[in-house]
């Protein structure tokens, strides 16, 4: 049985809330996503995950040296490498050659939507229209991602195998929706300063990509935008790392001081090496859309967390604090270095990435703190003004 119900606060809208006690650390849900799919960038640089549940699909030994660009490189520990038990299982679409961790996946994908979204010989042609749309949005929104126009290829394909369309188009529209004046800003956000040129360049090659009567309700300028929308304010960032699994597993093994001193600094130095090459770029990264998750509103003061277990694109949420019954349920849509910023900064952040005004109890309690920007968010956008102008200069 839950333990939440989702359902209307006045003034605030939809919400999760505790139907009992649930303690510090408890599970609250497991989902699987709705759709997920790999960031474009990510998988054009080789980033090797499942198609389907983007669970690395790399040894550690593997993982290190293409991160490190050093074919050299020695991990120890093997033996404890979260791969290795799935090495075997691993598996490829006969059409398309499209990797899976399993037989397991290989089916759910076809069941949901691969039977229609399969590319088979074509999935290396650069004339198709779905890898032309594809190299458009690449060139919109170069790393570090925050989604990826394969998320809705991946809806439609859905849409068009679904064997009962009115209840994915239910599921569809229980996703919060914005209203039109405000999804400039997620556009703006998304796409840059020339959103609006790009909007249309890529609303007429998704047109390309999907014609016919299947897709008319979607091709319209307004329910594209819609889409885009929908995507752009509710989609989970998902990552996983078979380096993040196996030093989590190796540093929790009982072992002498000297071999744990040792082991500390081999890692140290594996994650300077992989960092001079793959910068901040380490974990396999994509974006899911999860109907309960979604459903979780924000708060500076969150009493739960989004984890990802399991290494793939199920969402774990776990309580970081106990929660009585009545009380709403809430993450932070922020990072942890954001959440220490001013409550200007917060603010700020909030409503140019998800359009809405916090209104949670840290923010009420700092309501009459003088509006300025941390100065950490001041360097920031220093940083970025300076990347600016290099880019400028290349």
């Amino acid at each position: 049985m839950n333990s939440f119900e989702v359902k209307d606060i006045p003034g605030k809208g939809r919400a999760m809330v505790a139907t009992k006690l649930i303690t510090a650390g408890d599970t609250i849900f497991e989902e699987e996503p709705f759709v997920s799919c790999q960031f474009s960038w990510n998988a054009a640089y080789g980033y090797a995950a499942c198609d389907h549940c983007m669970r690395p699909l790399e040894t550690v030994t593997e993982n290190v040296r293409r991160l490190a660009s050093n074919a050299t490189l020695v991990v120890p520990l093997t033996e404890h490498d979260p791969t290795k038990q799935w090495l075997e299982q691993f598996t490829v679409c006969p059409n398309c050659k499209i990797r899976y961790c399993s037989e397991d996946c290989r089916v759910e994908a076809l069941k949901k939507y691969h039977r229609v979204g399969c590319m088979g010989s074509f999935r290396q042609d650069d004339s198709h229209p779905i890898n032309r749309l594809n190299e458009i949005w690449k060139k919109m929104h170069y790393p570090p991602e925050t989604g990826t126009i394969m998320l809705i290829v991946r809806l439609m394909a859905m849409y068009q195998q679904s064997s009962n369309k009115p209840e994915f188009l239910e599921s569809l529209q229980s996703f919060q929706a914005l209203i039109v004046n405000k999804e400039q800003q997620i556009y703006h956000k998304m796409l840059g300063e020339n959103f609006e040129q790009q909007m249309e360049q890529l609303y007429a090659a998704f047109c390309e990509a999907f014609q016919g009567e299947d897709f008319q309700m979607f091709t319209t300028p307004e329910a594209f935008k819609t889409l885009m929308g929908l995507v752009g304010t509710n989609s989970q960032g998902v990552a996983t790392s078979v380096l993040a699994e196996w030093v989590k597993k190796v540093s929790d093994l009982p072992m002498p001081e000297a071999d744990k001193a040792k082991l500390d600094e081999y890692i140290d130095d594996i994650y300077n090496k992989v960092s001079e090459f793959a910068g901040e770029f380490l974990n396999n990264e994509g974006s899911g859309l999860y109907l309960l998750q979604s459903k979780i509103n924000h708060s500076c003061v969150p009493n739960a967390q989004s984890t990802f277990p399991y290494s793939n694109d199920i969402v774990v949420m776990k309580a970081t604090k106990d929660i009585q019954p009545g009380e709403e349920i809430c993450i932070s849509y922020l990072d942890e270095c954001q959440l220490e910023r001013s409550r200007h900064s917060r603010q700020k952040i909030l409503k140019e990435n998800y359009i809405f005004v916090c209104n949670c109890p840290k923010c009420q309690l700092q309501s009459n703190d003088p509006d300025e920007t941390s100065e950490d968010e001041d360097e920031d956008d220093m940083d970025m003004e300076d990347d600016d102008y290099d880019d400028m200069d290349d």
